[in-house]
């Protein structure tokens, strides 16, 4: 078989066999083992055990499962509801101000557990009912709720930045810093559109009646901030501070998390064994999908792939920054059918090197695919937000009323991107300051 035939046959045949109802996990893996067997014979087969061995015994990967544990920890106690009632009971007060809790929030969710889908399931649960009372416009209170759950494929420490870096080789600690500024400043435009929603037309986020809000409490406000920025500090403190690694960083985040769970009376054993389980399931996809992925970039490596791969693009006698643009598009479509951990699996090992010889840092390519990310996870017709949020809204809001919602905000995802393209500097500056 040449190249060309054996890339025809993987790329139609994992569509063809997810469109059957095969996980992508065992479709890549499966169909790779078959054209690796058919094109070398059996001994071949010893390099899937190869490089599932390597992931597995991967050191920096064991930060992957803490982080979704800490995250699944605290999405069982109070700790995010008291977080909102106190900063609520500051700002709810301003127009727009349920809004602009909603998305600090979910900033500071994400600069916790790294991670998406739950906190936008906890942003529907405490925040849009409280929108949706206050009357704020319904499309408002969606968006916000969506655009900011997702924040946690930017804002560090990212589970898509860490998969990113074990699977290109680059620094997750350099990938951390540059994703640092581009991640606050999205959210600053989502902050921003908010406003001036609110000021074009006030209707769209009325201000509470008088004796809707409650009296400040200084003890109710420190109870819900202290034990947030405490696990905020560590975690941003261990890993920029140079203090441990990134999985050390995790490990000491979910130790002080199930302290802070069990000085809040909290923690149960009940609670214990359901934050384990759900760690153990999203593990269990995230690792399957890797594997697979990984099992047949492999293959089709050793096949010649990645050198077919790189002399069509080149060959396409286009400008480095064309190609880039061409990459994103790629990402963005199959955003629209495929989970992030498949498209970041199956592509980056085949897009990194070919950004690398145009001379662009690795880093910032890791950036932009986390933004593009951000757009894949809010569009239809499979854009997972749309999904979580909708098992938990009340049934009037259906699919068709949460995606038609969401546009704004993909336009100012877009817009990120555009401003990342346009000045790199903005995610190299901090690696290059720590360089």
């Amino acid at each position: 078989m040449t190249i060309l035939t054996i890339s025809l046959i993987l790329l139609f045949g994992i569509f063809a066999l997810m469109a059957v109802g095969v996980p992508l996990a065992f479709a890549a893996g499966s169909l790779a083992m078959v054209v690796a067997y058919l094109k070398f014979g059996t001994p071949v087969l010893a390099l899937a055990h190869k490089t599932v061995y390597g992931l597995a015994t991967e050191y920096s990967f064991l930060s992957v499962p803490m982080f979704i544990l800490m995250a699944s920890l605290l999405e069982r106690s109070r700790l995010a509801r008291d977080l909102y009632d106190a900063l609520n009971s500051v700002f709810g007060r301003v127009r727009g101000g349920v809004g602009y809790v909603t998305l600090v929030i979910s900033v500071l969710l994400a600069a916790i557990s790294g991670i998406i889908g739950g906190e936008i399931v906890l942003l529907g649960l405490v925040a849009l009912p409280q929108m949706l009372r206050l009357k704020y416009d319904r499309s408002l209170a969606i968006g916000i709720v969506c655009a900011g759950g997702s924040l946690g494929t930017m804002i560090p420490p990212s589970i898509v930045l860490i998969v990113y870096g074990l699977t290109a080789d680059v620094s997750v600690h350099q990938l951390f810093l540059g994703s640092f500024i581009p991640g606050f400043l999205l959210a600053l435009f989502y902050l921003a559109f908010i406003a001036v929603r609110c000021w074009l037309n006030p209707a769209v986020a009325p201000k509470p009646e008088a004796g809707e809000q409650g009296p400040f409490s200084l003890s109710a406000f420190l109870r819900g901030v202290l034990p947030t920025a405490a696990l905020i500090v560590t975690v941003f403190g261990c890993i920029y501070g140079g203090i441990t690694s990134i999985t050390e960083a995790a490990n000491i985040a979910v130790g002080m998390a199930i302290l802070i769970i069990a000085l809040r009376g909290e923690l149960n054993v009940s609670m214990l064994a359901q934050a384990l389980a759900q760690t153990l399931r999203a593990c269990g996809i995230i690792l399957w999908v890797t594997f697979g992925a990984a099992v047949m970039v492999g293959i089709y490596n050793l096949s010649g792939g990645q050198k077919f791969v790189t002399d069509l693009i080149l060959g396409l006698n286009i400008s480095p920054s064309i190609t880039v643009l061409l990459m994103m598009l790629i990402f963005l479509i199959l955003g629209m059918f495929m989970d992030w951990i498949g498209i970041l699996l199956l592509c980056m090992p085949i897009f990194v090197p070919i950004i690398t010889t145009l001379g662009y840092d690795p880093v910032w390519f890791g950036v932009l695919f986390s933004v593009t990310m951000q757009v894949a996870f809010l569009s239809p017709p499979f854009g997972p937000a749309a999904f979580y949020l909708k098992s938990v809204a009340p049934p009037e809001i259906t699919l068709p009323v949460i995606y038609g919602s969401l546009w704004p905000f993909m336009f100012i995802q877009l817009a990120m991107l555009a401003l990342l393209l346009a000045f790199p500097e903005i995610s190299l500056f901090l690696p290059h300051l720590a360089r």
